[in-house]
């Protein structure tokens, strides 16, 4: 069984981005990487359709559930189901900015309540047997990240979290969009890295604008983990590098020809269970990023992998535009 200090590099949860699918793919790339969830919310898990919003297939692990709410007795029974459904770890969102986290009184908002998240906490704790982590955020609005992390950090900790990921920038709730607060609030790794120094005995982890695994890397001589976003979306061929240079996995040049068949294959299989090819090949766009015939590969998964009946021969025939003869003469 993995201890938390082995989850050195993680693919962040991704609103509307990583999906079951999504991490199916990213899993052919990496091993070891600790792969989350979309954020779901605590109410949808007990009432909704659980098989749609917590499926997942085996070959995902390590996975972990990423929970949005403020209710804990509500997050506890989340995430008892989520344990029950197998997930490795259950993460609470503390640093989402989007309009409906706000409106439900979650996310990033409850960077103002320490005191409430350490009750979510600690509840889910008691209901589970698996690892309970955090994502927040260094502040909110007028906040000063000093006081408002440690207080967030010290209070989670001491109600039994077993990691907080940070993602370091402050969410402004009010004046910017979900999308500029991606962006637009400055990137304070520092700051982060002094939590670190102050909780050295506890799993730190960083997230927000790192951009390659050589970044990655650099992180980790400050923190123990650290956590690629859009990135690991938009360029996601970057991961087939992560069990090597973090794991010590064996380096070598990755089988994408491979991957494409297992990708078709499990592809071909959502289709037969009245899924759609798009659903699987959306995620898949960017993998080729920089190398001759990317923009063709990715002309077709945008285009033909939209179009009624499509299946796999258009995943196969996007796979033939990449010029791979070009890359090993250039090397």
């Amino acid at each position: 069984m993995l201890k938390y200090q082995d989850h050195k590099l993680a693919v962040a949860p991704m609103m509307d981005w990583t999906d079951r699918h999504c991490r199916f793919f990213h899993r052919q790339l990496t091993q070891r990487a600790l792969l989350y969830t979309e954020m779901v919310v605590a109410d949808a898990v007990i009432h909704g359709a659980r098989e749609r919003l917590l499926g997942f297939d085996e070959t995902e692990h390590p996975v972990a559930l990423q929970l949005g709410g403020s209710d804990a007795q509500k997050l506890a029974e989340a995430a008892r189901i989520g344990e029950a459904f197998g997930y490795d770890e259950i993460n609470l969102n503390v640093g989402c900015p989007s309009d409906r986290v706000q409106s439900g009184t979650f996310g990033a908002c409850l960077m103002k309540v320490p005191d409430l998240v350490a009750n979510c906490v600690a509840a889910m704790k008691a209901a589970v047997t698996i690892p309970v982590t955090v994502k927040c955020r260094i502040g909110v609005d007028e906040q000063d990240p000093e006081p408002a992390l440690d207080a967030l950090a010290d209070g989670v900790f001491a109600a039994g979290a077993d990691a907080l990921w940070v993602h370091a920038r402050k969410a402004w709730l009010e004046g910017l969009s979900p999308k500029e607060n991606r962006d637009i609030p400055p990137l304070d790794y520092d700051r982060v890295y002094r939590l670190k120094a102050r909780k050295s005995n506890k799993f730190i982890g960083i997230n927000g604008g790192v951009q390659s695994l050589e970044e990655a890397a650099r992180h980790l001589d400050h923190v123990d983990g650290a956590m690629l976003g859009r990135a690991a979306y938009h360029t996601p061929g970057i991961l087939a590098g992560v069990d090597a240079a973090f794991y010590g996995g064996k380096a070598g040049t990755y089988d994408f020809a491979a991957l494409i068949d297992t990708m078709a294959d499990y592809a071909a299989r959502h289709i037969e269970q009245g899924g759609r090819f798009g659903h699987v090949t959306r995620h898949m766009v960017g993998l080729f990023h920089g190398l001759p015939g990317a923009r063709r590969f990715r002309q077709i998964l945008s285009t033909d992998a939209t179009k009624p009946g499509a299946g796999p021969d258009v995943l196969k025939a996007a796979f033939a535009a990449v010029d791979f003869d070009r890359v090993e003469k250039a090397a």
